[in-house]
């Protein structure tokens, strides 16, 4: 066998296993501006030599590397898993590795302090060892740490110094250390290819949503009007429906009626007519110095206007007389209008992402999300990207990036597990989930602890809408008011990111059908005469309070769910720092619960300790172990923080 063609012999030492890392790399983890990044890997070598490990960043853009310390962090001795940290400062895609070498002077101290502790007394051979070290470290060091290491080298070699004072210097805390400062990496291990972290402002990790129809508010102007009081309110986002014109052929009457009245404004989703396309405006919304006047407003309070981006066109959009070749049609010639069995929409047609001019039709969308943040817009809710080429969204978020590193991308898709992680991995900022669905204590713990532990928290940010105008789930129909208050409670506080839809704060809970998921009049075919008055804005103003003012629910892979001794209860913790809050609620809204909620010895807290609760301004004497609770449908939650 060839000797390999190597000037020096390979590196003994291994580093594996290193995170967060998404598919092998092939995608960056996800974390937000300000925050600290923790790298870990196990790092390992044949022998007993002492090993040293740092983790190097490298922020967007710069030339240089930084550098932070890592170390272990098995419990057990002598474990392999190394852990540093860094924290991330701008915006962009970082870049991070890790550098270990072996630590020649503190294999070497180590080997003589266990030497000495045995009762060996001959120690001169070990000493010249050490001797030499020095020298080379004297060559690293500067000033005060090479005068101490010189004056070390001069005693170590003293005939004259008696073995005690040699061997308390040669082990002596302050040599140790200066020779720490300068150590010799000449042969250190780099971790092969370096792994990225991707950098969003802190919208992407945390914001609470509000959804509405601005055609029921009035028009662009009207909801200007509102977003004092949704500032007020605590929102952060600001989630527009398609704004653009609606087209006539085909256009849907009241609850998805097949044949629309004169009068019928028909779906925002079947977006175009002869005025325009995915850049217009519809005309009884407002003008673009209205809609400048909205996100300028907006922007005075600190709120993002959300806009939907739905790839789709009604037959009256300009794009089908101008580039028919961007759409489907059956052999016979005719346009295919979209389906999702059984539903159908027939006023509304799918692009052809498989059509010979696709590099056209994406250069296309790029231009529409690119017009938009020209107006202003750093957030895209983007309608049903699962039907669509993962490719295409991977190339079309990175180049809005480029352009723009604030612009925040919410998927909008209700489909298959792999789907959408793989859209939260190519560049998605945060995702809808199956939150809504989730209704049972089992099954929600088993969903949260998946989102926040399985390796998925490293790219993919649950946003919890507990209502879509789509989605009116069963427990909301048979639940009533309690029910929309506890599932509020749940999506406010186990998820950094939530949202409602108008409605929700009403109590609107009719299905246009027993069993169906479609509002009764629903609000995508027609208009309503919107307010903000209603009976649940009062716990939406608090919750969203207490979000902002409580880090630990600002984050999601920090939840710890809590033994309740009752089904019917829910209870978890969440620790940031010295913020630790534990919510209990109900999830029976017709029954009062008791339960007893466990507090375990890992949340950190003292044996007895008070909580306060920010819903109603209690204060409880709590204590490790269990701890009783009763809800009812008039008080369906706990939101405690623990006081320190």
């Amino acid at each position: 066998m060839p000797v390999p063609p190597r000037a020096q012999p390979p590196s003994r030492i291994q580093i594996e296993r290193p995170a967060p890392l998404v598919d092998c790399g092939r995608y960056p983890a996800k974390r937000t501006l300000g925050d600290v990044v923790t790298v870990s890997a196990d790092v390992f070598s044949d022998g007993h030599d002492v090993l040293r490990a740092v983790v190097r960043s490298c922020a967007p853009g710069a030339d240089g590397w930084r550098e932070a310390p890592m170390q272990r962090i098995d419990a057990h001795v002598d474990g392999d898993r190394w852990a540093g940290e860094f924290e991330v400062s701008e915006l962009g895609r970082w870049t991070w590795t890790i550098e270990a070498w072996t630590d020649a002077f503190a294999s070497w101290r180590d080997e003589l302090g266990r030497k000495l502790s045995f009762g060996q007394e001959d120690l001169s051979g070990e000493l010249s060892e050490g001797a030499v070290l020095l020298q080379d470290a004297a060559r690293r060091a500067e000033g005060a740490d090479r005068k101490l290491i010189q004056d070390a080298l001069t005693l170590l070699t003293d005939p004259a110094t008696p073995a005690q004072a040699k061997h308390e210097t040669a082990l002596g805390p302050e040599l140790f250390a200066a020779v720490a400062r300068h150590p010799d990496r000449h042969e250190s291990t780099v971790m092969e290819g370096g792994l990225h972290v991707e950098v969003d402002r802190v919208r992407a990790r945390f914001g609470s949503w509000y959804e509405l129809f601005p055609r029921s508010w009035g028009g662009l102007k009207g909801v200007a009007e509102q977003v004092p009081k949704l500032a007020e309110l605590g929102f952060d986002v600001l989630y527009l429906p398609p704004v653009h014109p609606i087209g006539h052929t085909n256009r849907k009457g009241p609850n998805n009626a097949l044949r629309a009245g004169a009068d019928d404004p028909g779906s925002p989703w079947a977006i175009g007519d002869e005025t325009g396309g995915h850049t217009a405006l519809h005309p009884e919304l407002g003008t673009f110095e209205d809609f400048d006047a909205l996100v300028r407003v907006a922007g005075e309070e600190e709120i993002d206007i959300a806009m939907d981006f739905a790839i789709q066109c009604s037959a009256d959009h300009p794009w089908l007389t101008e580039h028919p070749e961007w759409f489907n049609r059956r052999p016979d010639g005719t346009l295919k209008y979209a389906e999702n069995p059984p539903k159908k929409y027939q006023d509304i047609y799918n692009v052809n992402f498989a059509c010979e001019d696709w590099r056209g039709l994406w250069q296309a969308l790029l231009d529409v999300v690119l017009f938009w943040v020209g107006h202003g817009v750093k957030v895209f809710r983007v309608d049903n990207p699962h039907t669509k080429p993962i490719a295409f969204w991977e190339w079309l978020i990175a180049e809005v990036r480029r352009h723009d590193r604030e612009v925040v991308f919410l998927a909008e898709a209700f489909t298959r597990a792999a789907m959408m992680r793989t859209l939260a991995k190519v560049g998605f900022s945060q995702s809808y989930t199956y939150f809504t669905w989730k209704s049972g204590r089992h099954e929600l713990i088993e969903y949260v602890v998946e989102l926040a532990t399985s390796g998925m928290q490293d790219f993919y940010r649950p946003n919890f809408f507990a209502n879509t105008p789509d989605i009116l789930t069963a427990e909301l129909v048979h639940g009533g008011p309690p029910k929309f208050a506890s599932r509020l409670v749940l999506a406010a506080t186990l998820s950094p990111t939530y949202g409602i839809y108008s409605g929700y704060e009403s109590f609107e809970n009719v299905p246009v059908k027993p069993g169906s998921e479609e509002y009764l009049d629903s609000e995508k075919y027609e208009a309503k005469e919107r307010a903000l008055d209603g009976p649940l804005l009062p716990l939406v103003s608090e919750l969203n309070a207490i979000r902002r003012a409580n880090p630990a629910l600002q984050r999601l892979d920090n939840v710890l769910f809590l033994g309740t001794e009752n089904d019917a209860l829910i209870a978890y913790a969440k620790r940031t720092g010295d913020n630790t809050l534990i919510c209990v609620v109900t999830l029976d809204p017709v029954h009062g619960q008791e339960g007893s909620v466990m507090i375990p010895f890992e949340l950190g807290l003292p044996p007895a300790f008070t909580v306060t609760d920010l819903l109603s301004g209690e204060q409880f004497d709590w204590r490790m172990g269990p701890n009783y609770v009763a809800l009812d449908p008039f008080r369906v939650a706990h939101v405690l923080r623990v006081e320190r």
